[in-house]
């Protein structure tokens, strides 16, 4: 199927095939692929025809394993086209300006056999305040596409991928699995990279390594001092003293309470964890 879709691609491609029914004759090309590619399709096409498979499989027919969801083409032939042939610009290796084919000297076409890898692929991985203190084990479910035993087809199969994350770590650290994306005859799977994001907290921000904590703190205490409690993220009862005039800029430096140092969860940065306090009248 893989050499078939191969030949039809090449020759009814719009950028090299100027006949006005090229277009519509490309796309069915690469909605046949994309069906027969796939073992499951292409069962549920060899039993029960176009209608099966676009329609759905009747439940009489499928049992407990049934795949009743209707198919449905994504309907972008560039796309499938791109896919097989891999990199960004699949063109550039089978055609010049003009559409004609390239041909370098060795019996074949320039693209053919030359593997190319797509750009990464980027996802969000948000953490919550106290994932990035301690440090956890995230599992993340992907969905992609991978070749078959057979080597010319392929399927969509979903895999977890395990991230470890250590403690410390700051919002926009990167974690990559190289060559997790989609796989192709003529393609190098993408890396996955997920991006750390921070969720919001309810008790502190975070600024760097600091923790910042924001008190309200009524005017009699303000100019009186008074002592504020807060809960730390490793659920400890920190009671400050504070003894000075209270201002709505004023704040209170308390060493060591800030958030773990990256590869030493033992430690905290010496230097962390600030108290703003800010008065308000009763």
């Amino acid at each position: 199927m893989s050499s078939r879709y191969r030949k039809l691609a090449l020759k009814y491609h719009p950028l090299k095939n100027k006949e006005p029914s090229a277009p519509h004759r490309f796309k069915q090309i690469a909605e046949a692929y994309d069906v027969l590619s796939d073992l499951r399709k292409k069962a549920t096409y060899d039993k029960f025809g176009e209608e099966g498979l676009k329609g759905g499989i009747p439940a009489e027919f499928g049992g407990e394993e049934a795949w009743t969801l209707s198919y449905s083409y994504h309907g972008n032939p560039e796309k499938t086209f791109k896919e097989f042939f891999g990199g960004d610009n699949p063109f550039e290796d089978f055609f010049t300006l003009d559409g004609s084919e390239v041909n370098t000297g060795f019996g074949g076409l320039r693209g053919r056999g030359v593997k190319k890898q797509g750009p990464p692929i980027e996802g969000d991985l948000y953490l919550s305040l106290e994932d990035l203190y301690f440090g956890c084990t995230k599992k993340m479910k992907i969905s992609r596409r991978v070749m078959n035993e057979d080597g010319h087809t392929s399927s969509i199969r979903d895999k977890i991928l395990s991230i470890d994350v250590q403690s410390g770590w700051k919002p926009g650290t990167r974690i990559t699995f190289p060559n997790e994306g989609d796989q192709g005859p003529n393609i190098i799977p993408a890396d996955i990279i997920f991006i750390v994001k921070e969720k919001p907290h309810p008790r502190f921000d975070r600024q760097g390594d600091d923790l910042i904590y924001t008190a309200n703190i009524d005017l009699v205490k303000a100019l009186t001092g008074c002592t504020v409690e807060v809960e730390t993220l490793d659920e400890r009862i920190l009671t400050i003293p504070i003894n000075d005039i209270v201002h709505p800029k004023y704040s209170k430096l308390v060493p060591g309470e800030g958030m773990r140092l990256v590869g030493d969860p033992g430690l905290k940065e010496t230097s962390s964890s600030s108290l703003i306090s800010s008065s308000r009248s009763t």
